[in-house]
């Protein structure tokens, strides 16, 4: 992953990333989410990233989404 891409949420829950994931996608934000999560013990975090220029964007659509 290029520096270009910001890390903006981290959850320990997959359906959540991906809820928010869908949601930047409606609004035209291309936006990945990397597991860290380990497969065998189910710690660790999901987290999502966005091109910086979509950050700030991003994180305004993220603060008043209701999750």
């Amino acid at each position: 992953m290029g520096s270009d891409w910001v890390n903006i949420y981290e959850s320990n829950k997959s359906y959540e990333v991906e809820i928010i994931k869908g949601m930047l996608l409606e609004n035209e934000i291309e936006a990945l989410i990397v597991n860290k999560q380990d497969s065998i013990y189910l710690f660790g975090e999901f987290e999502l990233y966005v091109l910086q220029d979509n950050v700030i964007k991003a994180k305004s659509l993220i603060h008043n989404f209701n999750l």
